[in-house]
């Protein structure tokens, strides 16, 4: 079992940070030269990326739950017990 759900919208901003700053920290060492305007349309991509990501992860999320609460045909918990009792 996952100890957390997959969320691939931080994924991609993660991997576009890192890639980001390998960039700018080859620079830094002079190995090559990037822009200064290169991190705002990677990251402005990367974010337009990941939230599109997020949404289709959130509405398959959605409908795996939907299907799961279809498929109870028990009694629902509040019928049994000593709450039921009144």
């Amino acid at each position: 079992m996952l100890l957390h759900e997959f969320r691939p919208g931080r994924l991609v901003v993660g991997v576009a940070a890192l890639a980001l700053a390998g960039a700018y920290g080859g620079e830094l060492t002079g190995r090559w030269s990037v822009p200064w305007w290169l991190v705002v349309p990677v990251m402005c991509g990367a974010l337009g990326v990941a939230g599109l990501l997020t949404w289709v992860a959130y509405g398959v999320r959605r409908r795996s739950a939907r299907s799961r609460s279809a498929e109870s045909v028990g009694a629902p918990a509040s019928s049994s017990g000593s709450q039921a009792m009144r």
